[in-house]
């Protein structure tokens, strides 16, 4: 049975079809998703408080669990749910409206003290950010953390792309990053900055303890005033026949290493 009611410790937030096409944000303040995926692990997250169901018959008998007999359920067909969602996101018959995720503080996520944590520096595609959730989730990453103004916001587009995640990695926004850095820092995280130009390999960088991996955007990088608050500049090992990683690939590549130092 697929239920709403219980609370996780960490993660502290009929008729004709209404609704235009968007990417993820409904009008009304609510969060519109879709996906098997991202719809199943939203219908199991106690911390979401959700408004409608808009499915195909088929893509309810896809869910992993059986709906509350109370949920409420809109039943249409494929085309339809097109409607509700961004042009042409693979919806498999599922659109799910509910509330966004309640905010997350970095102090949780230090209390805790699991897993690296991933900064983002003005990491601004939805499908990149989705798709660091979906490899902070499997390698057991503690949060990732981005600027509030310069990130995409909760959405669909996000959901999707972290095939779930999205309900399970906190993710903590913040005013100042140079500021969350310091805070790792006083928690005892060693922080490493990402970059082409870096003179160490991130292997070497590496400490035994606790890591902050710092990403920047594609094309720019890391801010100069973030990298000033890194403990070091690391690179990847990559060919030099290409210039640089997308920066969904190169915090999976980082994650990675972090998982298996000292194997």
């Amino acid at each position: 049975m697929i239920k709403g009611e219980k609370k996780r410790a960490m993660r502290g937030r009929a008729g004709r079809m209404q609704g235009g096409r968007g990417s993820g944000r409904a009008s009304t303040g609510q969060v519109r998703l879709w996906g098997r995926h991202a719809v199943e692990a939203a219908l199991k997250n106690p911390e979401r408080h959700h408004r409608k169901l808009w499915a195909t018959r088929e893509g309810v008998a896809s869910l992993d669990g059986e709906l509350p007999a109370d949920f409420p359920v809109e039943y249409a067909d494929a085309h339809d749910l097109s409607r509700l969602v961004a042009r042409d996101a693979p919806h498999q018959g599922l659109v799910l409206e509910c509330a966004p995720l309640e905010d997350v503080f970095l102090d949780d996520v230090l209390d805790a003290g699991e897993g690296p944590v991933l900064v983002l520096d003005q990491v601004t595609d939805p499908h990149n950010v989705g798709a660091i959730l979906r490899s902070a989730a499997a390698f057991g990453a503690a949060a990732i953390v981005t600027q509030d103004r310069h990130a995409p916001p909760e959405s669909g587009t996000v959901a999707k792309s972290a095939s779930g995640a999205l309900e399970t990695v906190p993710w903590v926004r913040v005013v100042n990053l140079a500021r969350a850095l310091d805070q790792l820092a006083e928690s005892g995280y060693w922080r490493i900055g990402l970059s082409g130009e870096g003179d160490l390999t991130l292997a070497a960088a590496l400490p035994a303890g606790p890591v902050a991996l710092v990403l920047g955007a594609e094309g720019e990088g890391m801010r100069q005033n973030i990298a000033a608050h890194c403990d070091a500049i690391a690179r990847l090992p990559i060919s030099d026949a290409m210039e640089s990683l997308n920066v969904s690939n190169a915090a999976a590549i980082a994650l990675y290493a972090v998982a298996t130092r000292g194997a």
